[in-house]
């Protein structure tokens, strides 16, 4: 038997909670619906829609509920991906922003659900962590005039004389 995460995130849809599940599986490896609870007779949802969706996202137990509208997602909360390329970075950037996501800054977006992601080059973190302050405020200040990432502008920032 698996052993159990001990925390879980629990994420609340008004009625995508499946739609989105599948979704997010497409994007990362390692990742699967483990398991869909569906409303029965007694509601409050309809009869055989999903009520709460267990799935693993690149190893990590996710919940997700269809709860209805009356909560909806804020920037208060985000998933923030480590990714390993630039190609990492556009692909997810692509497809989370698609079809109604919405860009912002400093590598954070709204998926089409209204779920907040971070979407950060590991490169970026390396930079950061330079012991020459210079290099990373440089770092740091090309960031900030960012949407997604681009890691060569990171990089050509860092090595500024």
């Amino acid at each position: 038997m698996a052993a159990i995460q001990k925390i879980t995130p629990f994420l609340w849809f008004n009625q995508e909670a499946e739609e989105a599940a599948n979704f997010y599986v497409s994007l990362f490896k390692d990742s699967k619906i483990l398991n869909v609870s569906r409303y029965g007779d007694a509601g409050p949802g309809p009869k055989g829609s999903a009520m709460v969706v267990d799935f693993q996202l690149a190893g990590l137990r996710f919940n997700a509920l269809n709860g209805g509208p009356v909560f909806k997602f804020t920037e208060a909360i985000s998933l923030a991906v480590s990714a390993d390329s630039q190609d990492e970075v556009d692909m997810l950037w692509s497809k989370l922003t698609a079809n109604g996501g919405q860009e912002s800054q400093c590598g954070w977006l709204k998926d089409r659900y209204g779920l907040s992601w971070q979407i950060v080059p590991k490169r970026f973190m390396e930079l950061m962590q330079d012991k020459d302050p210079k290099r990373t405020q440089r770092v740091m200040q090309a960031m900030l005039k960012m949407k997604k990432f681009d890691i060569a502008r990171l990089e050509e920032a860092y090595a500024q004389a």
